[in-house]
Order: structure tokens, then C-alpha cells, then sequence
């Protein structure tokens, strides 16, 4: 059987440590490969341009071009690259930035490498993976929610679960038997009635309201 290829991963961060440290990590990973590393959101760009990663491991806190404005360009023009948001704060304005700049995951440094080997793998799948601080973050209850149930269908519900557990849209369609573009609808549905942006933002709604 033929091994599939490895996971491409570029990674982007100021501090030279870091990157050497990310290096010497992927460089043990028999499935991901490192393709290039960055100080900053402008090299990011270029990088995805020549070196087409199919993850960036991407700093926020950086000079030059942040990671936040670097995850946005990078996500218009090349929406198949995921990008993890890899930094040392946990702040909500922060996480909500990355996520709304189209981070699929967010991830503090200290994090352990099989936790990240397994985050690079679930981005490259096209799941979610969130710190448990960065989740916190955006449950803290700065603002008021409807009432519990926000109107979700009982269908709705169950998507919401699904998402809960990191499927992906094509995941759900697969899972309840209808068609990717039903599925996808429903997730819009959902974020439109939990007055989200983003599905990890729904999901931590849904973990700090116990609607799944």
C-alpha cells in the first residue's frame, strides 16, 4: 500500500528558538514535513506563494505584518492552505481575531507535541482544534445569550453535536444521510441563530450553554 504524502507545514514565528524548536519537532514526524519557516506575516504570504504548505503554523504577536493580517490574506487567496494559530496569549480579543481572520485552530505554546502533532493533522482534515484556555476565553460571559435552545431544530441540534465533535461538513453530511450543501445550510442556520462568526465559536456556545 502506498504511503500518502506527508503533510506539508510551514511555519512562522519571530522568535528563533521557536522555529527551531517547530523544526526539530515536524523533523521526528514520519507524516509531516517542514517546507520553509518565517519571522513574519509578509514572508508568510510570499512563502505560501512559492512553497504551497498545506498548514502554517503562524505566530500572532509579530512585526512587520501580524499573524491575524497574514491568516486573513493568506485564506482569500489560497483557501485550501489551513492555518493554526500558534502564540503564548490567550486573550479573547486574540482568539476571536485569529478565528474571524479564518484560523481553523488556536493553540498556545506550551502546548504538548502530540497535541500538536495531532491539531497540524486534524487542520489538514479540515477540523477544529482549540486550547482549552482559548475556549474559556470565549465563553467568558461578556455578553448575553438568548435563552437556552436559541430556536435550534432538532436537526440543528444534532449538526451541533457533530460539530462538537470536529466533522467536518462533508463528515455531517455523510453522518445524517443528506447532501453537503444541506449540511453546510444548516451550519449557517446555526451560526446565524447563535450569533457566532465562526464554527468554533458555536462550539463554545454550545459547550458553555450544555446544548449538545
Amino acid at each position: 500500500m502506498q504511503q500518502s504524502e506527508p503533510i506539508r507545514v510551514l511555519v512562522i514565528d519571530d522568535h528563533d528558538m521557536v522555529r527551531r524548536g517547530l523544526a526539530a519537532f515536524l523533523m521526528v514526524a514520519p507524516d509531516l514535513q517542514m517546507v520553509g519557516e518565517g519571522r513574519n506575516g509578509q514572508e508568510a504570504i510570499a512563502m505560501c506563494e512559492t512553497m504551497h504548505p498545506d498548514v502554517v503554523l503562524m505566530d500572532l504577536m509579530m512585526p512587520v505584518m501580524d499573524g491575524a493580517a497574514a491568516t486573513r490574506a493568506i485564506r482569500s487567496r489560497w483557501p485550501a492552505i489551513q492555518v493554526v494559530a500558534l502564540t503564548s496569549f490567550e486573550e479573547k480579543t486574540l482568539v476571536q481575531e485569529a478565528l474571524a481572520a479564518g484560523a481553523i485552530s488556536y493553540l498556545l505554546k506550551n502546548v504538548s507535541v502530540d497535541d500538536l502533532t495531532a491539531a497540524i493533522r486534524a487542520a489538514h482534515a479540515g477540523r477544529s482544534t482549540l486550547a482549552p484556555e482559548a475556549v474559556q476565553a470565549l465563553i467568558q460571559p461578556k455578553q448575553e445569550y438568548p435563552a437556552v435552545g436559541f430556536d435550534l431544530t432538532a436537526r440543528e441540534l444534532e449538526v451541533l453535536a457533530l460539530m462538537v465533535q470536529g466533522k467536518s461538513n462533508p463528515e455531517i453530511a455523510a453522518s445524517l444521510i443528506v447532501s453537503r450543501s444541506t449540511a453546510k445550510a444548516h451550519v449557517s442556520n446555526i451560526l446565524s441563530k447563535l450569533e457566532v462568526s465562526n464554527r468554533a465559536e458555536a462550539v463554545a456556545v454550545a459547550l458553555q450553554q450544555d446544548l449538545v
